[in-house]
């Protein structure tokens, strides 16, 4: 079965085994004061917050963000370095240079110039920026993004409970299960060295009788065919104290002393006594147990060169993740190609040449427009909801490019409006075909998740139709009638999300198109052969009136689609 501990500081779980003994029964949250979390030996930096790490103790299963250890450096007149000293537990250093010189042949590291290994017995790993003026710490973000710079080790304490049972358990419930076996490895050892005192004693016993009667031990040894028995009898001998007599040199008979032999026998006969009264005495057990843990914590002391904690805790620094992320795209002018069926490219370069594109299918273009690897595109559509995308992740020019129903769900019967960059601070005019509309703050509309951002409400058959900068006095409306209206825009509300207002009256269709002007400047509309008319402030009296009149027949010359770019 699997089970994954990382190391941890020996002088921490010793206090908190010593805490432990003394508290049987304390709660796991308490043994953390002494355990601030594991101690790896490649050293590195844990980025969890204190909470993280606690649940992860609590419930034996989590994981640990492990972070290199990293310096800026200067090289002089401006310049500067990052330096790696320490790197995540179990990441080879060879495979984490080779990975961030593939992301730099990739170009996936704008921010990152080179990587030289400078290592000898220390790790020193140096990474040079693409120029002075570099964030360092959004650099770093980046590499711990991207590569094993930050791993994540896993915690799944699944132990055997008992030497049988396997459980995944707190760390307080498996340092408990280490210390009953300290103790189950103390009984048996006392046990284990009773059983051989018993037998020292024995021999010694033999041995001082033979001392004793040693002319009387040599003359049987020497006359007798089969001593043993004789030995036995003579002097009531044991088996074992026989055999020890028989299996001693000769020579070593003249060596005894009866006030060895009698100094052993006394000093074993103490720790006979003592073993025995340690068996029979759990709290006794306990303090034995204690004291051989002290020993170990001192040994591995936070002090020591070898006891001294390596691993360290720190807060991940504060980093925006849309400049992390855009940091990690190259900044490159593209033009956005979007087809009638709503399949979108990019193409390198900001270009015009975008008629003799090739499309699939009877497919055709609908629109194109300039940007960069950088931009956020923003997707309008007839559910009345905003969907956001990331130019930088667009397919190339070379095909076809892909469905935009594939990054972002578009609900079935409903179609792609237009497709926008999106600027910050921008206003737009919103409107559906049951001719409501409103004006909304493009940050109210920018959505973070593949389902987009309701903005526009909508009830079938009722659809999202019209979308047009707010930049103006007045707002021009356009029905399916041919009618079209002029009034303030002041009469429209600014608005997060609604159905809006009416902008214009129909008593047969609905709004075809809307857009707003400055009526100093005249109202101006372009035909399909990409032709200009404008219309001044004085010509467009007849059309001019209140929000939600009916309007007026569209001027000569308007085009035929009903829209103000035709």
């Amino acid at each position: 079965m699997a089970t994954s501990i990382p190391p941890h500081n020996a002088a921490e779980i010793c206090e908190a085994a010593l805490f432990l003994i003394e508290k049987p029964k304390a709660q796991p949250r308490e043994v953390l004061k002494f355990v601030r979390g594991p101690d790896f030996p490649t050293g590195g930096i844990i980025v969890d917050d204190k909470a993280t790490i606690r649940e992860a103790y609590n419930t034996g299963r989590g994981s640990f963000r492990v972070r290199a250890r990293w310096t800026q450096e200067d090289t002089g007149r401006g310049g500067w370095v990052v330096v790696v000293t320490e790197i995540p537990y179990s990441v080879p250093k060879s495979r984490l240079i080779e990975k961030i010189a593939e992301l730099l042949t990739d170009k996936k590291l704008p921010l990152l110039a080179d990587v030289r290994d400078e290592s000898t017995e220390d790790v020193r790993i140096v990474l040079e920026p693409r120029s002075r003026s570099v964030d360092p710490v959004l650099m770093m973000e980046q590499l711990f993004k991207l590569t094993e710079l930050e791993s994540r080790f896993a915690l799944n304490m699944n132990v055997l409970m008992g030497g049988l049972t396997p459980r995944v358990v707190s760390l307080a419930e498996a340092i408990r299960e280490w210390l009953d076996h300290r103790r189950d490895v103390l009984i048996r050892r006392s046990k284990n060295r009773l059983g051989i005192i018993d037998h020292r004693l024995e021999v010694l016993g033999g041995y001082l009788i033979a001392y004793l009667n040693l002319d009387e031990v040599i003359k049987i040894i020497r006359t007798q065919d089969e001593p043993k028995p004789v030995l036995m009898k003579r002097f009531k001998l044991t088996d074992v104290q026989a055999d020890a007599i028989l299996n001693m040199r000769l020579r070593n008979l003249r060596k005894l002393e009866e006030m060895e032999i009698r100094g052993e026998h006394a000093e074993l006969k103490k720790e006979k006594a003592e073993l025995e009264k340690l068996l029979k005495s759990p709290v006794g057990q306990w303090k034995k147990i204690s004291d051989q843990i002290k020993e170990v914590r001192d040994l591995f002391g936070p002090k020591t060169e070898l006891g001294k904690r390596r691993t360290g805790f720190e807060a991940a620094a504060e980093i925006d993740e849309a400049a992390v992320a855009e940091s990690m795209l190259t900044r490159e002018p593209i033009t956005v190609v979007v087809s009638e069926k709503g399949w979108i490219r990019a193409l390198r370069g900001h270009t015009d040449k975008v008629a003799d594109l090739e499309f699939k299918g009877d497919d055709k273009l609908k629109f194109s427009f300039p940007a960069e690897t950088t931009s956020k595109l923003m997707v309008f559509a007839s559910n009345g909801r905003f969907y956001t995308l990331d130019a930088g992740r667009l397919p190339g020019g070379r095909g076809h490019g892909e469905p935009i129903r594939l990054m972002v769900e578009i609900e079935a019967g409903h179609e792609i409006v237009v497709v926008f960059p999106y600027v910050e601070g921008q206003k737009f005019l919103i409107a559906s075909e049951a001719g409501k509309g409103f004006v909304v703050k493009i940050e109210d509309a920018l959505g973070t998740t593949r389902k987009g951002k309701q903005v526009l409400n909508v009830k079938a058959p009722d659809k999202a139709v019209a979308i047009a900068p707010a930049t103006g006095d007045h707002v021009a409306s356009i029905g399916e009638n041919r009618k079209m209206l002029v009034f303030p825009a002041k009469d429209l509300p600014e608005m997060g999300r609604g159905a809006g207002v009416k902008l214009q009256r129909y008593k047969d269709g609905g709004l075809s198109d809307a857009k707003m002007f400055n009526l100093g400047e005249g109202l101006t509309w372009t035909d399909s052969s990409n032709r200009q008319f404008t219309l001044t402030k004085g010509e467009l009296r007849d059309w001019r009136g209140s929000r939600a009149d009916a309007g007026r027949l569209a001027p000569k010359g308007f085009p035929k689609s009903n829209r103000f770019r035709g």
